[in-house]
């Protein structure tokens, strides 16, 4: 039991990785492993993860885009709950696909897993009326230790299915909604600056 599926470097970003689990069903309803060590391993992972987190979003949800500056985090991402639009935009100034992005649908019927090694900005979209959000990180949170990049970011220029609104310069999410529901965003969020700014100015060495 516990097989599962990886795409491997997704849109040829290098160690960016889709995992779906094998799923059991039947007339009861279903089981899976949502991580088995071995076959992580066997697929070429070698994550050893430390920290379980969980958030809810409501629909227009728009958390991100984060990174950690001193304490980097992979992850491994999945939605228990509704949908969302999951991204990661490459940091790694030594990667061939630097600034590039990748964006995932994970819901609670697709049952896929985005793996999102060290060295990425990432955030989501909540697409669904409520999403609820999980994932395994192989570093603990540092507080004040978060960086961010402006999830409009031209440069970047991700695609956010459902998104509606003009870009004004800025993360502001004033004008933009998801399927007529205004985007929700935290404050701290919407002051981040575009990559070429706050990267920089974040990482004078870069660390990745």
């Amino acid at each position: 039991m516990g097989k599962i599926d990886v795409k491997y470097d997704l849109d040829g970003i290098k160690d960016l990785c889709l995992i779906t689990p094998t799923t059991y069903g039947d007339s009861r309803g279903y089981f899976m492993e949502t991580y088995n060590q071995r076959d992580m391993e066997a697929a070429g992972f070698h994550y050893i993860f430390v920290q379980h987190n969980q958030s809810s979003s409501a629909k227009g949800t728009l958390r991100g885009l984060h990174y950690q500056i001193n304490h980097p985090q992979a992850k491994l991402v999945r939605v228990i709950k509704g949908e969302v639009f999951d991204v990661a935009v490459d940091l790694r100034t030594n990667s061939k696909t630097y600034g590039k992005w990748h964006g995932e649908l994970l819901s609670e019927d697709n049952k896929k897993q985005f793996l999102i090694p060290r060295g990425f900005a990432h955030g989501f979209l909540a697409l669904s009326e409520k999403a609820e959000f999980c994932y395994l990180v192989d570093a603990f949170y540092h507080p004040n230790d978060e960086g961010g990049v402006a999830w409009n970011d031209p440069e970047i220029g991700i695609t956010w299915p459902n998104l509606v609104g003009i870009y004004n310069g800025s993360a502001s999410a004033n004008g933009y909604s998801v399927d007529g529901v205004p985007l929700i965003m935290s404050e701290k969020d919407q002051k981040w600056l575009g990559m070429k700014d706050s990267f920089k100015q974040t990482f004078p060495n870069n660390p990745f």
